[in-house]
């Protein structure tokens, strides 16, 4: 017999998930690319989806999705730090994204006997880790302004993968088998993409706090902000 995790223990799955949703959703109008502009969206679509999923089991305790999602103040968010961080250009977005989504599919693959989402969110993270790989693998083995603009990505966004495997409470994963699998996976791909991994650490390397105990970067503030105002000018409004 499995047991399904206590709900508010899903809560950081839900933020991150809704965060980067957003996050994508800014592409919207400006992807390089018309193929791109529906991919991501796509993909910010997927992930909305497992927000508001996970958001409507935590009802009794937080009230609806809607309020979760748009009456919360900054610090009351969960989501890691690299899921809030700014698109910058095509290769910055699609390095967090490869970084995001091979955590989270093995994850929720870990998760699947107990949480009636994971199953479905498996295949769409598979989709998402395999499009942000490819990806990877044009611009970092493309030509000198992609592989530099990738490496920088990578530079950049490293230190906020650390936060990542932080053990969630309520949540029964074995987190550092979870790293090493996605330490590997990382490893392999900009191997073959000619990406240099950055001699940093990764754990305990995010500057600003944690995202996980509510401590946010300087760019979610602004980005929340956008995201809540519609909602919090039209108190209760319907479509």
């Amino acid at each position: 017999m499995t047991t399904a995790p206590p709900a508010l223990a899903t809560l950081p799955l839900a933020d991150d998930a809704l965060v980067l949703s957003h996050r994508l959703g800014e592409w919207a109008g400006h992807a390089p690319v018309l193929e791109e502009e529906v991919a991501l969206a796509n993909i910010a679509l997927d992930l909305l989806g497992q927000a508001r999923s996970l958001y409507a089991d935590l009802r009794d305790e937080m009230g609806t999705e809607d309020e979760i999602a748009y009456l919360r103040e900054e610090r009351a968010f969960r989501n890691c730090q690299l899921t809030e961080q700014p698109n910058g250009d095509f290769a910055h977005t699609i390095i967090r994204q490869l970084f995001f989504s091979s955590y989270q599919e093995p994850l929720f693959a870990r998760l699947a006997p107990r949480l009636p989402l994971a199953e479905k969110a498996v295949r769409e993270t598979a989709y998402h880790r395999d499009h942000a790989e490819q990806w990877t693998l044009r611009l970092g083995d493309g030509t000198e302004e992609s592989h530099a603009r990738a490496q920088r990505a990578v530079d950049a966004l490293w230190r906020f993968t650390g936060e990542l495997f932080e053990p969630l409470e309520g949540l029964d994963v074995d987190w550092q088998a979870l790293e090493g699998e996605w330490a590997s996976g990382i490893t392999e791909v900009f191997g073959r993409a000619g990406l240099a991994l950055p001699e940093s650490p990764r754990t305990g390397a995010w500057t600003a706090g944690a995202g996980r105990q509510g401590l946010h970067t300087e760019p979610f503030g602004r980005m929340l902000a956008e995201m809540q105002h519609l909602h919090r000018s039209h108190p209760g409004a319907t479509w």
